[in-house]
């Protein structure tokens, strides 16, 4: 009598992974490395993928949350990017969005998860106070990168809510880590960006941080200024 042999999941996966991996591997870049590092998108492993061929990637595996998770767990920043591309945001459990943050080494890695994956979800909203307490460069930068995206794409929330984050803003101006405060300023600036009521309490925040002795809560205050200044008095506003 034949037994039938039962597939083993985890070698299905892992021929899923080698395949997905060859394929990100296939459109390796090594020459745009060096161009990239001027803007400080760099990473161990990473293999010089343009955004756009990263979108192809993603299209032709498709939806798949294991294998993103799997892609991700490889630590290749370009792998990761396709992982946060190919994710099912509403099936991230908490403990899977805390650990993407904290294995994060890059600002654009950071950025795509929470522009590609992390806003969709429905815990996105809590973690966004959770991530921008942490004391991690990248973790923290999640919190207020996830805020930036979550004011121009979250368009069901009320106004309410994010007067109410300008207060997590002031609280993180004097960090003056880079990837952190360009965070931040990207965080006011898009909420003042997000509405006619916004706008108003943004530029009180960016004023009040403006005066503040700190270098880096001065620049974010100044430079959100001077994105939401001329906006009070656009054409088509009272």
């Amino acid at each position: 009598m034949n037994i039938p042999t039962v597939p083993d999941p985890a070698e299905g996966m892992s021929e899923r992974l080698a395949e997905a991996m060859e394929l990100i591997r296939a459109q390796a870049r090594p020459e745009a490395l060096q161009a990239l590092a001027r803007f400080a998108i760099w990473g161990e492993g990473r293999l010089g993928l343009s955004v756009p061929q990263m979108r192809a990637v993603a299209k032709r595996l498709g939806r798949d949350h294991a294998l993103a998770l799997a892609l991700w767990d490889t630590a290749v920043p370009d792998a990761q990017i396709v992982a946060s591309l190919i994710a099912e945001p509403a099936q991230l459990t908490l403990a899977q969005m805390d650990l993407w943050t904290q294995g994060m080494a890059a600002w654009d890695v950071c950025d795509q998860a929470c522009n590609n994956a992390f806003r969709k979800s429905p815990l996105a909203w809590a973690r966004i106070r959770v991530w921008a307490a942490s004391r991690e460069e990248f973790v923290r930068r999640a919190g207020y990168a996830l805020l930036a995206v979550m004011a121009v794409h979250d368009q069901k929330r009320p106004d309410a809510d994010f007067i109410a984050m300008l207060a997590l803003i002031e609280a993180a101006a004097d960090d003056d880590r880079n990837f952190v405060k360009k965070a931040v300023n990207w965080a006011l600036r898009q909420i003042g960006k997000r509405s006619d009521t916004l706008l108003p309490e943004a530029i009180a925040c960016a004023e009040r941080l403006r005066e503040r002795p700190e270098k880096s809560a001065c620049w974010i205050g100044a430079d959100a200024l001077r994105e939401l200044g001329p906006r009070v008095h656009r054409p088509g506003r009272s």
